[in-house]
Parts: structure tokens; C-alpha cells; sequence
């Protein structure tokens, strides 16, 4: 008798001790939940003067409003247009009444994309608490005016996104999401080319330069692509490629003659919130002159993430990249008359590091920078034609067939956009969709800049110097590659299709091959999944990466075939 009372109260005993712990943990998982969310808060910048805020657009038609000398368009070639002048929080202000629509539009198509990426519920709420913890000191890396631009464009975020943060929050969030995305997981979803050319290499002697930018985060991401124009109240006018609710820089040319384009690189996980890359690149195109200038802007900027910037200058007829890490900065002239630039640093010293060399044995980087080469060599003298075609060039080394897509291709059919920029003359071209296939746009900067407001909507590009689209739309191939797209989407969506109208659809492309192979895997067919990806084995493929998936999922095909 006493031996089972002896028993029950131990089992008592530990059944208080385990309730304590349970208990302990739940009190420090609820403190951790506060900290993250009481750290995770950013407070807005103070505004003295919101009297912006009551300002109300003026309807021209159907596509086009104005406030004031600023103004918002819809282009019939499919982009949107938009002038915006005045302070900071005006900006910003003016910014989101005027294309209110885009920035809420925006948001739920991005936010859809982050759903899709990451189905979880519980992985989605461990990155909101991780971004937030992250990005805990981000308002002290972000200039001031730049914020209060942000806050008042936040004005016309959209609504139910509360969970996620305040309007003010979530948007200046949204500015870090590439070195986020870049830092976290090496997800490249900018894998970008960019170039330049003058004196003897370009036909008139002066600079070109040309770029795609390849950042794919779903096909309705970039439907409506904003070429924004700013006349701020301090430093140089410029202009830039965007998507609503975004002020940063990812390609854009000032009034100087200056021009920004940012490539990523191979980069660490970093420990905290530093400047985002795209308000590095803001802060250089409206404050900086020349390439000097630009350095010493991007040398006081911290960034925690690897990243190139080819600037481009009139002042100085020639191009060069600034390549930055977290740790250090380099800068990269060729000390001849063109430039290179895809996702690996050439400066002396970044461009020994370790981290660097991985980059450019395992990732597309290489293959891309020398196809780029050997198109520049091809071509001769470059013109603003030439530039368009070698963005629009999907073909491998020496003209090789490797697939619509291929990431070792320069246009891999995923770009936002792609931009060309003739700084003397401050003209730009920007492509319409699809991709870099769409015509290019061609705007003179300084017609633009002379405009006095829009009191009737008309277009505002140069017609006569619009580039046409590629004559590639039209032929058997890209409707092979449209029906390879549907295909994959269908298949990602977890339905049944035809593996060999697939392989029939984009037959020179190893992912094609891949993407049979998982289907028939996932069946369990692997007699068939291993067929496809030995085949995928004899193409060219991207990385090395993708190369152990493919040897990798072969062994599992080979293991359960012996089984059998």
C-alpha cells in the first residue's frame, strides 16, 4: 500500500515538474512573440506639414490623372507613365493618389506569389517575426527623406495586410525584400546582363549601355510596369523603371546623364538590417553627378547584401562597376571601351574572394558574361539597335541551341524589363511586354523634364526612335514556348499532362527534361523518370546545382528500380 502511494506521488511530482516546464516554455515562447513584434514595430517619420494629404487627383479620360504640375498615364504601348514633383512626403503622397490602383494591385499579386512560394501557414508567420526581427533597425539605414517619401505613399497602400504589418511597415519591408530573398536562401531572382560601350566600340563613339532585369516573382508582377519621372525638391531630376508602391532604384538615368543599374551577386547570410540595394541606387541617380560622385555615395552606404553597380556617366563618357559586400567595396574599370556585367565581381580584390569563385564555377554567371562578350566582338560598333538585339539573344555559346529559358541564355523570359540608355543625348528606351520582346519605348529626358504638367492626355514617348518588337513573337518557336509554359504551370499545380507534348514543346532545354522526369518520379514511373533525366544530362544545364538534383533524383530512380 504505502509502495503505490510512494508511486502516485511521483508520478504527481513529475507531473507538476512537466506542467512547470510546459508552463516556462509557453511564458518564454509569449515573451518571444512580444519581442519579436515590439522590435519588429517601425515608427514613422514625424511630418509637420500633411496638409498634402487632402489632395485630391483630376481625372483627363478614362487612363490619365493629375495633381497639380504631376501626372499618371497609361501609355498605348502598355506602360504606365507617371511624373511626380515636390517634397519628400508630397512625393510620396502624390505618388500613391495618383497610382493608387498599381500599388494596392501590387501588393496582393506579391503577396499571392509569397503565398504560393510558401504555402505553409506557420512558415509564413515564422517570416513575417524573422523579417520583422530582421529588419528591427532598417529605419536607421534608410535616409531621412526617403522615408518620409515611403510614409506618405503608404497612405494608399491596401487594406487587410495588418497581419503582415502597418501600411508605413510593410512597404518600407517590401524595399529589402530582394537582399532579403538574396541574403536568405541564394534564390537569384535578380540574375541579371548588363553592358556598355563607347568611343571605338560604339558606332557615334558615344556611351550605350543596356540591361535586362531579371527578376521574376509571377507573371502578373510584371504586367504593370511604371516608367516613373522625378523632379524632386532637392538634387538631379531622374527617371527609373518601377512597380507601384516601389521608390527604390533598379535601372534609371538622371538628368546628369548619369545611370544606375544593379546586378546581384554572391552574398552570405547577413546578421541585420542594413540600406537596401535599391535605395543605395536611389540616392546615387539623384544625388550624384559623375562616377566619383557615385562612389563616394555608395562607399557611406552599409548594405548586407553582395551587389554590382554599372554606372554609367556622360560627364565621364565611359562606364564602370562598383561592386560592394557587407565587408568591403571594390571598383571595376576595364581600361577600354566596353563593359561586362552579369553576377560575379571583376575588381581585384572581390573578385578574388572565395564566395566569388564558387559563384562563378557553380552558378549561369560565367557562361552569360562570355556569350556576352562573344555577341559584343560579333556585332562590331555598337548602336542602340544592336544593344536591343543582344538583350533580346537567346541562344547559348556560339549560337548554341540550349533551350527557350535557359538561365545561361541573356534573355531568359523572365525580365521585368529591359532598359537602354544613351546618357548625352538623355534619351532611354524601355521595353514593353512580353519581357524584352515587346518594342522599346524610347523617351527623351529632356522633353520630359520640360514639360509644364499634362493638360491632356497624349502620349509623351518619341515615336519616331521607338524601337519595333521582335519579330521572334511571331514564329512557331516562342508558340512552342507559350505551350511549354502552360504545361509547367499545369504540372505545378499538381495536374496531369502529356510528358511528351511537353519534351516536344522546348526540346533543347535540360529543365524540360527535369520537369518530365519529377512528374513520372513523383508516379512512381521510374523507368521512365530515369529516361528523361539522363536525357536532361546530355543538355546544357544552368548551375551546378541543378546538376546534383539531377544525379541525385537518378540514384533514387536506380535504388528503387533495384527494389522491383
Amino acid at each position: 500500500m504505502k509502495v503505490e502511494k510512494k508511486k502516485r506521488s511521483g508520478w504527481r511530482k513529475l507531473g507538476r515538474v512537466l506542467l512547470y516546464c510546459l508552463g516556462t516554455i509557453l511564458v518564454l515562447f509569449i515573451a518571444l512573440a512580444i519581442y519579436l513584434v515590439s522590435v519588429s514595430r517601425m515608427t514613422p517619420p514625424v511630418i509637420a506639414d500633411q496638409s498634402a494629404l487632402q489632395l485630391q487627383r483630376k481625372q483627363l479620360d478614362s487612363t490619365a490623372w493629375t495633381i497639380g504640375n504631376s501626372w499618371f498615364r497609361k501609355s498605348n504601348s502598355g506602360l504606365y507613365e507617371m511624373y511626380v514633383e515636390g517634397a519628400p512626403f508630397e512625393r510620396g503622397v502624390i505618388n500613391g493618389k495618383l497610382s493608387g490602383e498599381l500599388i494596392r494591385h501590387q501588393e496582393d499579386v506579391f503577396v499571392g506569389q509569397i503565398k504560393k512560394m510558401i504555402p505553409s501557414t506557420f512558415y509564413l508567420h515564422f517570416l513575417k517575426y524573422f523579417i520583422g526581427w530582421f529588419n528591427r533597425d532598417l529605419s536607421n539605414h534608410v535616409a531621412e527623406e526617403f522615408k518620409e517619401e515611403i510614409y506618405g505613399e503608404s497612405f494608399s497602400a491596401a487594406n487587410g495586410y495588418d497581419y503582415i504589418g502597418s501600411n508605413y511597415e510593410r512597404l518600407m519591408n517590401y524595399h529589402g525584400a530582394h537582399d532579403i530573398g538574396h541574403a536568405l536562401q541564394g534564390m537569384m531572382l535578380v540574375g541579371c546582363t548588363s553592358f556598355g560601350t563607347w568611343n571605338d566600340q560604339s558606332a557615334d563613339s558615344n556611351l550605350i549601355i543596356g540591361r535586362n532585369f531579371d527578376f521574376y516573382m509571377g507573371d502578373q508582377f510584371a504586367e504593370d510596369k511604371m516608367v516613373v519621372f522625378y523632379h524632386p525638391d532637392k538634387g538631379n531630376n531622374f527617371m527609373f523603371v518601377t512597380w507601384g508602391g516601389f521608390t527604390g532604384v533598379v535601372s534609371g538615368m538622371n538628368d546628369k546623364g548619369l545611370t544606375v543599374t544593379i546586378n546581384a551577386a554572391k552574398t552570405s547570410v547577413p546578421s541585420g538590417a542594413a540600406t537596401p540595394v535599391s535605395l543605395v541606387a536611389r540616392e546615387i541617380l539623384q544625388y550624384a553627378g559623375n562616377i566619383q560622385q557615385a562612389w563616394d555615395i555608395a562607399k557611406k552606404r552599409k548594405m548586407f547584401v553582395s551587389e554590382s553597380f554599372l554606372i554609367g556617366s556622360a560627364a565621364d563618357n565611359k562606364a564602370v562597376v562598383i561592386e560592394k559586400t557587407p565587408e568591403g567595396m571594390d571598383l571595376y574599370d576595364p581600361q577600354k571601351s566596353f563593359i561586362t556585367c552579369t553576377n560575379h565581381f571583376q575588381g581585384d580584390s572581390l573578385g578574388s574572394l572565395a564566395s566569388n569563385k564558387l559563384q562563378i564555377s557553380e552558378s549561369a554567371s560565367e557562361y552569360r558574361y562570355e556569350r556576352l562578350n562573344e555577341l559584343l566582338k560579333e556585332k562590331g560598333p555598337n548602336t542602340v539597335q544592336k544593344t536591343i538585339s543582344i538583350l533580346r539573344d537567346r541562344k547559348g555559346l556560339h549560337g548554341a541551341d540550349i533551350g527557350l529559358g535557359n538561365e545561361k541564355a541573356i534573355n531568359q523570359f523572365i525580365a521585368h524589363h529591359a532598359i537602354v540608355f544613351e546618357p548625352k543625348k538623355r534619351m532611354v528606351w524601355v521595353s514593353a511586354a512580353p519581357w524584352q520582346l515587346g518594342q522599346f519605348v524610347a523617351y527623351d529626358l529632356n522633353k520630359i523634364f520640360s514639360m509644364h504638367g499634362l493638360d491632356s492626355d497624349h502620349e509623351v514617348y518619341d515615336s519616331v526612335q521607338n524601337v519595333p518588337a521582335d519579330s521572334f513573337l511571331l514564329t512557331k518557336d516562342y508558340a512552342s514556348f507559350q505551350v511549354f509554359r502552360q504545361l509547367k504551370a499545369k504540372m505545378q499545380d499538381g495536374k496531369d499532362i502529356d510528358t511528351k507534348a511537353l519534351v516536344a514543346s522546348n526540346p533543347e532545354f535540360y529543365h524540360t527534361y527535369v520537369l518530365a522526369g519529377d512528374y513520372h518520379f513523383k508516379r512512381g514511373n521510374y523507368t521512365q523518370a530515369r529516361q528523361y533525366y539522363e536525357t536532361a544530362l546530355t543538355k546544357v544545364i544552368a548551375t551546378k546545382g541543378e546538376e546534383t538534383h539531377i544525379r541525385k533524383q537518378l540514384e533514387k530512380c536506380n535504388a528503387k528500380l533495384s527494389k522491383q
